[in-house]
């Protein structure tokens, strides 16, 4: 599943406390995002129809709960990304991310031991 930059918004917001309403994702949207409630709520109807939430209705009110877990949208983000920019390969994608000069050295540490833990079959 695929989510546009709003829905990644919406379900960080989601993902910071649930179950939740409309109007309480809306309050924990940083304030850059200025939408109107209706908005929010249409976004709500379409990650419910991605099945990436799911509404359960209390009297007027929708309760909405994150189906898609904070850790499958990275991945499937991160696939996404190295699809389209990386022929779909890891390893010219991991190569950049060590090139890369905006990385920290710590960064460059964690990163590689990361990949050293996981080839010795260890947890990350």
């Amino acid at each position: 599943m695929r989510l546009t930059e709003a829905e990644w918004q919406i379900m960080n917001a989601l993902w910071e406390g649930w179950p939740a309403t409309a109007r309480e994702i809306a309050d924990r949207l940083p304030d850059s995002v200025n939408w109107a409630y209706t908005t929010i709520k249409t976004m709500l109807t379409r990650l419910a129809e991605k099945e990436a939430v799911e509404e359960t209705k209390r009297g007027n009110v929708g309760i909405y709960e994150p189906i898609l877990t904070r850790q499958n949208a990275r991945r499937n983000a991160l696939k996404s990304l190295a699809n389209q920019a990386f022929d779909g390969a890891f390893g010219p994608l991991m190569h950049f991310l060590l090139e890369d000069q905006n990385l920290s050295d710590r960064q460059r540490e964690q990163l590689l031991e990361a990949l050293q833990q996981r080839e010795k079959g260890g947890e990350q």
